[in-house]
């Protein structure tokens, strides 16, 4: 198997125009006035926001930065939340030659990562956490037949879908944390047990899924890198 089931030049990008999980700072422009009511030309920087526990900072990615001070569900939150921006950071800008490249001698690929983890987020945070149906693609796949077929079949996909598929299943996770956490707190066992009758933690569940993402941003890495040279953490 490709991966442990415990359920997860530049080429043009045909996500350009769709809105990203993260949003960077927003950028202003500044002038001098000078003599006669005019002004000096415009130049771009970095609004500079009054720092507050409150306020999320993010890198030069436009990641969000984990909280300093947060509790541990903000804490938890937000390195799930840095992970997942670093992979989208990761496939951003890529055609589907370059979302199924691999890199050495494995056969994963950016695109079969997006899958596997739109599925790992479905299962954990939908089937597990609340003990609810599999959203399709998931209803309706014959894991028997192929263990691997998130992975495998990113190979017909093309970019966006992928990525659709992703981001839809991101966004139906944070619905699904906030469903939780209005109602108990991260020790509130998942609804749906395991087959010996044991039930995770939330807290096991979001440890687990920064585990799951960490891991794969290190692969990440070094495809991005094999495609197109791009580096960075």
């Amino acid at each position: 198997m490709l991966a442990y089931r415990s359920p997860l030049g530049h080429l043009s990008s045909p996500w350009a125009n769709q809105r990203p999980l993260v949003t960077p700072p927003p950028r202003r422009r500044t002038g001098r006035a000078v003599a006669g009511g005019s002004s000096s030309p415009l130049r771009v920087r970095e609004a500079r926001p009054v720092r507050c526990p409150l306020m999320t900072d993010f890198d030069e990615q436009g990641r969000p930065e984990p909280p300093l001070m947060g509790d541990e569900t903000a804490t938890l939150l937000g390195y799930l939340d840095f992970l997942r921006a670093t992979l989208e950071w990761k496939c951003s800008g890529l055609d589907a030659a370059g979302l199924n490249t691999t890199a050495a001698a494995s056969p994963l690929t950016l695109g079969g990562m997006l899958k596997h983890l739109a599925y790992v987020e479905d299962h954990w945070f939908s089937r597990r956490l609340h003990d609810r149906e599999p959203h399709p693609p998931w209803n309706t796949v014959d894991w028997n037949a192929d263990p691997d077929w998130d992975w495998h079949s990113a190979a017909d996909d093309t970019p966006g879908e992928l990525l659709a598929l992703w981001r839809d299943a991101v966004a139906r996770s944070r619905d699904l944390l906030a469903e939780a956490l209005a109602t108990g707190g991260l020790d509130q066992p998942a609804r749906r047990a395991w087959p010996d009758g044991r039930s995770p933690s939330l807290r096991w569940i979001l440890v687990h899924m920064i585990e799951e993402y960490g891991r794969h941003a290190g692969h990440a890495d070094l495809i991005r890198e094999s495609v197109d040279g791009l580096t960075g953490e």
